[in-house]
């Protein structure tokens, strides 16, 4: 995700990098997510971690299960939990649409990005994702090797 240049607000708390390793990404979706205030202020101090977290639809509403907010040191009387359900916002006809993924052809709901947007709300890029199996996972690497080795050898005779 490239970052605008002009943009102070933009702002990426975490990311899910094992993600695109683990699952073949199918499609991406941008949701809001609902936090409370000290939850606000640890993110934008960039306490989060997202890596073995996952959404999941459960009573026609979207929620984000053991995704990790790091206490907020002076917000000790409201402090937050830190590994609580968060719920994710998205339309109506979005939330069918994950439905219907998750539930009748066996996707997976994967989180791939926290951020902050240029409006400076936290936004959460979630993919619908499919998991894969070893041999993909040996395929993807040595797929990605090549194209490394590939760009050395231009870079070297180029």
């Amino acid at each position: 995700m490239a970052k605008p240049k002009d943009n102070p607000n933009y702002k990426v708390v975490a990311e899910n990098r094992r993600a695109r390793f683990d699952y073949a990404i199918e499609e991406d979706l941008e949701c809001g997510i609902v936090l409370e205030g000290s939850e606000v202020k640890s993110l934008r101090e960039g306490g989060a971690n997202i890596a073995e977290s996952y959404a999941l639809v459960e009573d026609g509403e979207l929620w984000l299960v053991n995704s990790y907010i790091a206490p907020y040191e002076q917000a000790k009387t409201f402090a937050h939990e830190e590994k609580r359900k968060r719920k994710l916002l998205v339309s109506k006809k979005e939330m069918a649409h994950l439905w219907n993924a998750t539930q009748r052809k066996g996707m997976t709901l994967v989180p791939l990005v926290l951020y902050f947007n240029h409006r400076g709300m936290a936004k959460m890029k979630i993919g619908i994702a499919k998991g894969k199996k070893s041999h993909d996972k040996r395929e993807t690497e040595a797929r990605r090797d090549w194209n490394r080795q590939k760009q050395r050898l231009l870079k070297e005779h180029g």
